[in-house]
């Protein structure tokens, strides 16, 4: 696409009905020609005027199909890039029965592109043929003919499972899901050779990238901000944040196809099978030590605040050696995973 083209919405074609009528109204009067040239020539002598008439209405009446070509009909949320004879003529996108130049084409070349996106899904010709004059072909759903409508609604994209290594050089599998609209059919049309697909290659693309910035988990020491200084930026915390990145690396590269990024969401993330089984045990290791750390930690402040109420109570007194075999017992009793077995102490203290 040159640079000098931009989008030319064609406006003030809505007279479908009318010509519609008008070329109804010119076919029927070719069938009536034909039939009173006809009944001319059984006629005789055979009249001049009457074979012209006959000739006339025979030539418009195989010929009179094409005009209807012109006529387009247009839902909600569609689009018909126009060209005639090559030249991009302009864009029609409100809906609407209008009628154009006959000799002009659509231009859609994702049209039989399929992603397994919402806007690829179809019935698969299950059930009634409905029959559309559009872009200059008539479009049977579910006959295979393409459609060449460019749809202009909100298309959700989501490309299968990618294993990308992360900072760490840790392989983890990740899915996306791209919310995505067509902005400028011009663009879309004319700068790249198939926008879907094309979006679909820049999607893979912008989560490798992004992806490899970040470590699966919070790891010390990780700059994923670029400042230089390490954060706790992670995939599995910060997944908006990696989400956003996505989103803005997608729509820096599809802008020149006319597409706009509505969002972007992480739909799956996890390790891959080879490594997922050791990251457990690592992350089942990493939980019990901070349990460890935690029990002990209450542990040490039940066994200072037993020693500082029996201080105030005045209700023992132990000398130093007593004093580190209550807090060995009590630690024992505290932290360990059984329960404590009490033994009875019958005799003297000492």
């Amino acid at each position: 696409m040159s640079n000098n083209i931009q989008e030319k919405v064609m406006n003030g074609h809505k007279n479908g009905f009318a010509m519609l009528m008008l070329w109804i109204a010119l076919y029927i009067a070719a069938i009536a020609l034909v039939v009173y040239g006809a009944m001319g020539l059984d006629a005789t002598p055979v009249q001049g005027s009457s074979v012209v008439i006959f000739v006339v209405g025979l030539i418009y009446a195989c010929i009179g199909w094409f005009p209807f070509l012109g006529l387009k009909v247009l839902k909600p949320g569609e689009a018909l890039v126009l060209t005639l004879f090559g030249k991009y003529v302009g864009t029609i996108k409100e809906d609407g029965f209008y009628y154009v130049n006959p000799f002009c084409s659509a231009v859609n070349p994702a049209a039989e592109t399929k992603l397994g996106q919402s806007g690829d899904i179809s019935d698969n010709g299950k059930g009634k043929l409905t029959a559309l004059v559009s872009a200059g072909n008539v479009n049977i759903e579910g006959t295979g003919i393409p459609n060449k409508k460019i749809s202009l609604k909100v298309m959700t994209l989501s490309n299968s499972r990618q294993k990308v290594n992360d900072i760490l050089g840790n392989p983890v599998e990740i899915a996306v899901a791209v919310m995505w609209k067509v902005t400028d059919t011009a663009k879309a049309v004319f700068a790249v050779d198939n926008y879907k697909e094309y979006l679909s290659l820049q999607c893979d693309t912008a989560v490798r990238n992004v992806v490899k910035l970040y470590p699966y988990d919070v790891t010390e020491n990780i700059d994923t901000t670029g400042d230089g200084q390490a954060d706790d930026g992670s995939l599995r915390g910060s997944t908006e944040l990696v989400a956003n990145k996505i989103m803005e690396e997608i729509q820096s590269k599809v802008t020149e196809a006319g597409i706009e990024i509505v969002d972007a969401r992480i739909t799956y993330l996890a390790y891959a099978p080879e490594i997922a089984a050791a990251m457990l045990q690592r992350q089942q290791a990493a939980a019990v030590v901070d349990a460890r750390k935690l029990i002990v930690d209450g542990a040490v402040g039940m066994v200072e605040l037993a020693l500082e109420r029996l201080n105030e109570k005045e209700l023992v007194e132990l000398d130093e050696e007593r004093k580190a075999a209550m807090v060995s017992n009590l630690l024992v009793v505290l932290c360990g995973n059984h329960d404590a077995q009490p033994v009875v102490n019958s005799g003297s203290l000492y």
